[in-house]
């Protein structure tokens, strides 16, 4: 049975610093889980997606690194830094279903399999992300890969590519720093800067400010058929990039922006 993500009201011990980076490219693609004939897209790059790159920055394998992002174990922000607008784009694919694959070399030692590209292309509606830029802040309860993240984050350098969403989106990542996260600020409203999860009941509206909720997938376990989604976290925002406005809301200062973990 999936919950909801708590957000990270209170930190977990050792949680003194965050690294801090910002991911962009000129396209994104995060599937909507509900998504049919159009493949829809989540605004906000899901927790569960954040956990991914970084994983793909450590090395780490695929179904290895749920542990790792564990609510207790992990902080997470996220802050969109550009509007998130989408468009529409057709694509050509080949399936990859078991019965359309083939195989490379079957009689070989190695062997692989790929979409049969003698086999008709079906046509798909993508809906993508348009220039997309998130910044992120994590900390990780592992000290041995966090100091691997960090030397990463300021090498420039990465096991795997990064990508948003699809590997044809290729990301830029741009570290901006190891920060201290402090409490606060206090008051009885606060502007945040990140996506603040299930705080709905806690916007002040704005009329001059747009704001949207968003429910996507915050943390995963590994299961007999690989994974599965064992929590969602519903993200308020703004869809323009810029801060919103809460009340009752536990905050904290990340390089002089005001974020909220999950």
């Amino acid at each position: 049975m999936t919950e909801h993500a708590p957000a990270g009201s209170e930190l977990p011990d050792g949680a003194e610093t965050c690294l801090s980076f910002t991911v962009s490219g000129p396209w994104g693609h995060f599937r909507r889980i509900e998504g049919n004939i159009v493949k829809q897209t989540y605004r906000v790059i899901p927790r569960t997606t954040v956990a991914g790159l970084i994983a793909a920055m450590l090395g780490i394998e695929r179904d290895g690194y749920y542990d790792l992002f564990a609510p207790g174990e992990s902080l997470v922000a996220i802050e969109p830094t550009s509007e998130l607008r989408t468009m529409k784009l057709p694509m050509n694919t080949l399936s990859t279903a078991d019965e359309h694959m083939a195989s490379l070399n079957p009689r070989g030692k190695l062997s692989i399999k790929l979409p049969d590209p003698s086999k008709p292309r079906q046509q798909h509606n993508y809906e993508v992300l348009v220039d997309p830029a998130y910044r992120i802040d994590v900390w990780l309860d592992n000290d041995e890969r966090y100091d691997q993240l960090r030397s990463l984050l300021e090498s420039g350098e990465s096991y795997y590519v990064p990508s948003l969403g699809l590997s044809e989106y290729l990301a830029t990542v741009d570290y901006h720093g190891e920060f201290p996260i402090e409490q606060g600020p206090d008051g009885d409203t606060v502007a945040i800067d990140s996506t603040v999860p299930e705080a709905v009941d806690s916007i002040v509206p704005d009329p001059e400010t747009r704001y949207q909720i968003e429910q996507t997938p915050a943390f995963m376990e590994r299961d007999d058929g690989g994974r599965t989604t064992s929590a969602f976290v519903s993200y308020a925002y703004n869809p323009d990039g810029g801060s919103l406005t809460f009340t009752d809301v536990a905050t904290y200062s990340v390089d002089d922006r005001t974020v909220v973990f999950t």
